[in-house]
């Protein structure tokens, strides 16, 4: 059997220590009453890209999903397992949240497989490739619109088309459609560039991005 990490041991002992000792009574209030965030954030998987971090929160103020790519799939009833829609019908009826953002990143890795198409090193299973194949139709808009950009603009733009294909499958859940009709849920995009650590958000109606 193979030890916990010790680095990791330390940290959580570091954390016991100097964060959740000085507020105790605030996770304690946390475990009793439950949690009510206002916002829903999914972003990417990447070790570099924290949503808690980025946003400066608190326990209890941010309900999170990370995933390759930070993608949602289009609704649909088929299946078994849908890790990623059981969590945003979770949020929007459960939790009641008011905001739910998709928020992808520079260097995506994802991306950069759904882009190059042999990028990552992958199982007889493709997960990685069909996982990224919700990108198809966006890789093929990006491509014909940048046909002489050097491929790091390329990568940019499947990056933050992305986040509008996200946005739109967000938009085939009708539980979502209902709670963004009705004025109860506001949906968002956001991209992340890790090395300024500039946050540029979606403008709806340009479907263009703006840094902060």
């Amino acid at each position: 059997m193979s030890s916990f990490p010790e680095k990791l041991a330390d940290r959580y002992r570091r954390f016991h220590h100097r964060h959740f000792l000085p507020k105790a009574e605030e996770y304690e209030e946390l475990a009793t009453h439950g949690q009510s965030p206002d916002s829903m954030v999914i972003s990417c998987s990447d070790s570099r890209v924290d949503p808690e971090t980025i946003f400066s929160a608190m326990p209890g103020e941010m309900f999170v999903v990370r995933n390759v790519a930070n993608l949602v799939p289009p609704y649909e009833t088929g299946g078994k397992f849908h890790g990623v829609s059981s969590a945003i019908e979770f949020a929007v009826l459960n939790l009641r949240i008011k905001n739910l953002i998709i928020m992808g990143h520079s260097g995506c890795g994802g991306v950069k497989a759904a882009l190059d198409q042999s990028a990552a090193i992958q199982t007889e299973a493709q997960f990685i490739s069909r996982w990224m194949s919700m990108l198809d139709d966006a890789r093929l808009k990006v491509l014909a619109a940048h046909q002489t950009s050097p491929h790091h603009e390329k990568l940019a733009a499947l990056e933050q088309e992305g986040i509008k294909n996200s946005i739109k499958n967000l938009r085939t859940f009708p539980f979502v459609a209902d709670a963004e009709n009705r004025g109860k849920l506001s949906l968002h995009g956001a991209y992340f560039d890790i090395s300024t650590g500039t946050l540029s958000v979606l403008n709806h109606s340009r479907g263009e991005f703006f840094p902060l």
